[in-house]
């Protein structure tokens, strides 16, 4: 299955409209060290490089996605801000750990760097440890981007995601 531009598109608009609203809560001294936090290049690379690992192998045009749907959140907000945060977090401890950052280890690196800092079973949490920062800003965004998405939500069998009209026949059809 491949993702394309519009599923990207989609699933940011469907964020606007189940947005936890607080995005100027957390991360307030972020903007005061903004020299020292990744450029948009980065933190793109990077998330595309965590989607590789946790979205299903059988889609294709996950860089594309990630980078159009990366358009639209990293926007000068709060949450951009714990974003990039969390990337350059996350790449030093890709270098510590594995000796390079996120985008330079391989597939199966960069699943077990998740795993050793506990993003696979943390609890999410935009202000606390590492592991909750990776899973808040890191994956659940990236796992909110793809089944917000007419594809990604196609692949858990809801054909109408949350903010797609489907009208009364998708609920007469039922599902396969």
């Amino acid at each position: 299955m491949e993702l394309t531009r519009r599923d990207a598109a989609a699933a940011l608009l469907s964020l606007i409209h189940i947005s936890d609203g607080d995005d100027d809560a957390g991360n307030g001294d972020a903007a005061g060290d903004e020299d020292s936090l990744p450029d948009d290049e980065t933190v793109r690379a990077s998330m595309a490089a965590v989607a590789a690992v946790v979205y299903p192998d059988e889609l294709t045009g996950v860089d594309s996605f990630v980078d159009r749907f990366l358009d639209g959140r990293l926007d000068g907000s709060s949450r951009a801000a714990g974003l990039r945060e969390t990337v350059a977090a996350l790449d030093d401890a890709g270098r510590s750990w594995h000796g390079a950052p996120v985008t330079e280890l391989s597939e199966s690196d960069r699943d077990g760097l998740l795993r050793e800092i506990g993003a696979d079973t943390a609890e999410e949490d935009r202000d606390g440890t590492l592991a909750e920062r990776v899973r808040y800003h890191v994956v659940n965004e990236l796992l909110l981007a793809l089944y917000a998405s007419p594809t990604g939500g196609e692949l858990v069998g809801l054909e109408n995601p949350q903010g797609h009209p489907g009208g009364t026949e998708s609920y007469r059809r039922g599902s396969p």
